[in-house]
């Protein structure tokens, strides 16, 4: 009775051996399993390139020369008469004409016997970021007592594209203006007498106006620092 059992006893020991087996993955199995789980970390932690395109650093902006700029470019005994800012040198830089004045030049000034000059400077924008002076002329602007009874004749400054201009206003019963304009040569980088024109008229009839203007074909080539406005006074 008991040699039938063991046949059936060795069964069930064969199957609960198979079944052991299936449920452990043999070693090398395992590491694959573990390689390919490996493999998968990497791939997904690498960055993704980015198709947008790198945005450009923000233009330069021209810098307004500010007050302490200029004031270091009064002279000894002189104090500002005018100033105006604008692009001379058509750099997209911003620059500076500074007319000055002594304090007791209506005291000290002679229009026949000693005119008291007003010096011109022009002050440029450099690459450093630097203001530095390129051009001075004590010739530009009329005296103090140069506007006859009316008084003081200069009347301001004016900067348009690559000119700008001096303009003074006097007289008594003839009233006058002239109007000085110079232009930035930017070949030779430096600017020259473009213009010089006159307006004048009687104010007992101040539509009746006389006007006088010169140019180049009078002149000739002036350069800015040796135009002498006191030449034909």
């Amino acid at each position: 009775m008991y040699k039938a059992s063991y046949p059936i006893i060795g069964g069930l020991m064969l199957l609960l051996l198979l079944l052991a087996g299936c449920s452990n993955p043999a070693p090398q199995q395992e590491a694959q399993q573990q390689e390919n789980q490996d493999s998968a970390i990497i791939i997904t932690a690498d960055p993704v390139p980015s198709t947008e395109p790198e945005k450009a650093p923000p233009p330069q902006t021209a810098a307004t020369p500010t007050a302490k700029e200029i004031a270091a470019f009064v002279l000894p005994g002189y104090e500002i008469l005018g100033q105006q800012i604008g692009d001379l040198n058509a750099d997209g830089q911003e620059d500076v004409i500074l007319i000055q004045k002594k304090p007791d030049e209506a005291e000290t000034s002679d229009v026949n016997e000693h005119p008291e000059k007003r010096p011109l400077l022009l002050l440029t924008r450099q690459p450093d970021g630097s203001l530095q002076l390129a051009a001075r002329n004590d010739n530009v602007v009329l005296c103090v007592d140069c506007g006859g009874v009316f008084g003081d004749p200069y009347s301001g400054i004016v900067i348009k594209g690559n000119y700008f201009s001096i303009e003074h206003y006097g007289g008594s019963s003839w009233r006058w203006t002239r109007i000085i304009t110079f232009r930035y040569n930017p070949d030779e980088k430096y600017w020259f007498l473009h213009k010089d024109g006159s307006e004048s008229y009687h104010t007992s009839d101040p539509d009746k106006v006389e006007t006088t203007v010169k140019t180049v074909k009078d002149f000739g080539k002036v350069r800015f620092d040796a135009f002498d406005v006191y030449a034909e006074q």
